[in-house]
């Protein structure tokens, strides 16, 4: 294909529990962005209307499903059946694809899509268009390989792997997690696989880091500590126990806290949680539309660990402190352990967490976070640098 031709990328994120999906999606799309290029995100997220979206990149919105458990999932809006739901998901994927007709397919996480939503619209391309590109993206830590492999087995997507995939973008570094061998990746599929590095982030200005500071009245010495639970659906424990940390101190901490909710967690949990943050005089947001403005204005953040608060915490330089949920999947707990053996961050085992363990974490990090800042200011992140070559290459040459 010539270089100067337009050059359609659609981009699939089921989005059913969160915000990383759909944050990683705006990552990579606003990266890839280029002369005559056009990017198209299909995405489940309720809030994809909250985020800016530059010219270029566009969204189909499909009806949001909410996971109940690791194979149960429900309508987020409409009151219909879950199946009825899957079938308007999958329809509107299979007819954007025909419509849109994209030179590069990239699907997040799911090869299947949610419940095999995706299929149908990857084998119309095998058939109807083989010069398209397949790529299936996937985070660092899926999940523990035991799990995986049953659950990649039971799905059949080692063959899809194989079958419908040109190839398998792993969005971290290999001497950290090897999916690969974790996995069981067959040799012939493990020549598709292309470790990218990490997705960076913008990294704001310092004018703006002050003027965010400010804005939040702190002055140059104050510290600062932010607390993030992602998308928050399950993030009120993590909430609770840092509420509580603030509330059995005695005199003021001798930090400030901002506290961001995220968009679903439980309406009688936000609630809770914001009317006793107004009553310590601390700050929360149940959404930030600009998360890295807030992590470069921290000392310190407390998050669950996945992998887009993560990595977005650590291309701003920033010391943080993980509470990785270990249920239903262990992904974040793999990655804190992993993270952890290398001065990436300090983490609290989920049953271990208490207000006072928490206090005497945030303080030790405050006091000597030397360690941590020189781990973080040698990793890299080559995530974009390296898509970006591959989709050069393929502009340059046929399959």
């Amino acid at each position: 294909m010539a270089r100067n031709s337009t050059y359609n990328i659609l981009m699939y994120s089921h989005d059913t529990y969160g915000l990383g999906h759909i944050r990683r999606s705006m990552a990579i799309a606003s990266h890839l962005l280029g002369p005559r290029v056009n990017i198209l995100i299909l995405t489940g997220s309720p809030i994809a209307g909250r985020f800016p979206f530059p010219e270029q990149i566009d969204f189909v919105r499909i009806p949001g499903m909410i996971k109940r458990t690791n194979e149960e999932y429900l309508p987020l809006s409409i009151k219909i059946n879950a199946r009825h739901a899957l079938d308007i998901r999958k329809n509107i994927i299979t007819a954007t694809v025909k419509t849109f007709q994209p030179q590069l397919f990239i699907v997040d996480k799911e090869p299947l899509g949610l419940k095999r939503e995706v299929l149908p619209a990857l084998q119309w391309l095998k058939r109807n268009r083989p010069g398209t590109r397949t790529i299936l993206g996937l985070r660092d830590i899926m999940d523990d390989a035991e799990t995986t492999r049953q659950e990649w087995r039971q799905k059949g997507v080692y063959e899809i792997l194989e079958e419908l995939y040109s190839e398998i973008w792993i969005y971290g570094n290999r001497e950290m997690y090897d999916p690969v061998r974790e996995y069981a990746i067959a040799e012939g599929v493990s020549r598709k696989v292309v470790f990218t590095g990490y997705i960076p982030r913008k990294v704001p200005s310092a004018e703006n880091v002050q003027s965010i500071r400010k804005e939040h009245g702190l002055g140059e010495e104050d510290k600062l500590v932010v607390v993030t639970t992602g998308g928050g659906g399950d993030g009120y424990a993590v909430m609770d126990a840092y509420l509580r940390m603030l509330e059995i101190s005695p005199g003021m901490p001798p930090f400030k806290s901002i506290l961001i909710t995220g968009p679903f967690m439980p309406k009688s949990e936000r609630k809770n949680t914001y009317k006793r943050s107004r009553k310590l005089g601390v700050r929360m947001y149940h959404f930030y539309r600009q998360m890295e403005k807030i992590f470069a204005a921290a000392d310190v953040v407390v998050s669950m660990g996945g992998y887009n608060t993560l990595s977005e915490i650590l291309n701003q330089g920033t010391v943080s402190l993980v509470i990785p949920r270990e249920t239903p999947r262990r992904e974040q707990l793999i990655r804190a352990q992993t993270f952890k053996r290398r001065n990436l961050t300090d983490f609290i085992p989920w049953n271990e967490l208490s207000p006072e363990r928490l206090r005497d974490r945030l303080l030790g990090l405050l006091e000597n976070p030397a360690p941590y800042r020189e781990a973080i200011a040698g990793f890299r992140f080559t995530g974009i640098e390296t898509m970006q070559q591959r989709i050069l290459e393929f502009r340059d040459r046929k399959p």
